[in-house]
């Protein structure tokens, strides 16, 4: 029989689904979010050799980078993509310039238990929005879609709440 791997509910051994998650931007929980990507981050290997050394290169960690993430929401009149969005360049005033006061923030991303109850979180470190979809492809012959919105958020490394405890689960 495989080990426990949840060390409060010891009866569980089904990992947590990914369909209950929430994403909260400056303290505002974002409305109607369908879809976020996956955070990932890659190091780089460094292959080195010295001489008289054996005849095989040794491998080092070098610099780390991080995956941009992407989040979607069903179009709706939340307006906290758009916002951020536009904070990143000053699309209202028409002079392309940058806010270094908002533009930048903490994003923070919630794993929630079948009961939506946070499980796990994780900080998104000073991140930003390179890319934004206000609106959808429309297709007036297809009744059956959603419209959905898009950010695409650059950071800078993502960080685990320790804070956030297993709960006890019934």
């Amino acid at each position: 029989m495989a080990a426990p791997t949840f060390s409060v509910n010891t009866h569980r051994y089904d990992p947590y689904r990914t369909f209950k998650f929430q994403v909260v931007i400056g303290g505002r929980t974002v409305a109607g979010l369908s879809k976020m990507g996956a955070l990932k981050r890659t190091t780089e290997a460094v292959k080195w050799r010295s001489d008289g050394d054996p005849s095989y290169q040794r491998v080092m960690p070098g610099g780390s980078s991080f995956e941009a993430v992407a989040l979607e929401q069903g179009l709706t009149h939340d307006p906290i993509f758009e916002e951020w969005a536009n904070s990143v360049n000053n699309v209202r005033d028409g002079d392309a310039g940058m806010s270094l006061l908002n533009y930048r923030k903490d994003v923070v991303i919630n794993v929630m238990n079948l009961q939506g109850v946070p499980a796990i979180s994780y900080k998104l470190r000073r991140a930003w929005v390179s890319e934004f979809q206000a609106l959808p492809e429309f297709d007036a012959n297809n009744m059956n879609t959603v419209g959905i919105q898009s950010i695409t958020l650059q950071h800078e490394g993502f960080i685990r709440d320790t804070e956030v405890v297993e709960p006890s689960e019934t």
